[in-house]
């Protein structure tokens, strides 16, 4: 009520020494223009919906300070942007899950109500995708069977891309990549990074495809344990770990012009 009040007051004033007729503009992402004076749309405050889909990384598995991995310190983040009056937070994700499995959901309508609200989508999807051909031929692993997967990675994901956009055009969609495990054991080079190459370049070329996309490569954090990046399980993030994954959210949201992380402002 207290915005409607300013609003009035300023057209009343506008009235009061212009005989010329002011137009007036409301939109929820749009500036509201009197004449020369501009009220930001970061005046009111707003509530924004995060939505989290995906597998374990999204789910926050690995975090032992329990604060929903990345996903949760994202939420964090934002709430102290300007003109944010609260981030609600709706995470799906699921430990285990493969594209194929998030797509069926997504083609099923299991989520549409959770995506049709929001203003933010994130996706973590493709690990479990690599696992499945790690078990299925632990002891006769071949890049073939990896290219083969990969194959029909790349169409659901596609799929899932388009899936969302049925229901939800124009939230901004953070499509977080693969990262090396195998790490923790080594630091040596190996096949499997080429093979996780090859993975990430489908998700970043999938992303580019979406004009309101943003690609988050994260491989780079987990090349070492030199940090203690890994959970105990030696395979998900810890507290540490998610921290460094919301910073190259951040940075990449920057550079994807949905944020200005300096003035602390949502562009979306």
């Amino acid at each position: 009520m207290k915005y409607l009040i300013i609003i009035f007051s300023v057209i009343f004033l506008i009235g009061c020494n212009s005989n010329e007729m002011v137009e007036v503009s409301f939109s929820e992402k749009q500036d509201v223009l009197f004449e020369e004076y501009v009220i930001p749309f970061q005046f009111f405050p707003r509530t924004i919906e995060v939505v989290g889909l995906g597998d374990s990384l999204t789910q926050g598995v690995g975090d032992e300070l329990k604060q929903e991995g990345y996903l949760g310190r994202l939420q964090q983040h934002f709430s102290q942007y300007k003109g944010i009056e609260d981030v609600s937070l709706t995470n799906t994700a699921k430990r285990g899950r493969r594209s194929d499995q998030l797509l069926k959901i997504l083609k099923d309508g299991e989520i549409d109500h959770q995506i049709r609200k929001a203003n933010l989508i994130t996706i973590t999807i493709g690990g479990n995708d690599i696992m499945k051909v790690v078990k299925k031929d632990l002891f006769n692993l071949k890049v073939e069977a990896f290219e083969k997967e990969l194959g029909k990675f790349e169409r659901n994901y596609k799929k899932i891309i388009q899936e969302i956009r049925e229901v939800n055009s124009t939230a901004p969609i953070i499509v977080v990549g693969l990262y090396n495990p195998i790490t923790i054991v080594t630091d040596e080079k190996s096949e499997f990074d080429h093979i996780l190459n090859d993975w990430n370049t489908v998700i970043e070329e999938t992303a580019s495809n979406d004009r309101n996309a943003c690609f988050v490569p994260i491989d780079q954090l987990f090349m070492t344990n030199s940090n203690l990046v890994y959970h105990t399980d030696f395979f998900h993030p810890n507290s540490k770990g998610y921290k460094l994954v919301i910073e190259e959210i951040v940075e990449s949201m920057q550079d994807c012009g949905l944020i200005d992380a300096d003035k602390r402002e949502l562009l979306f």
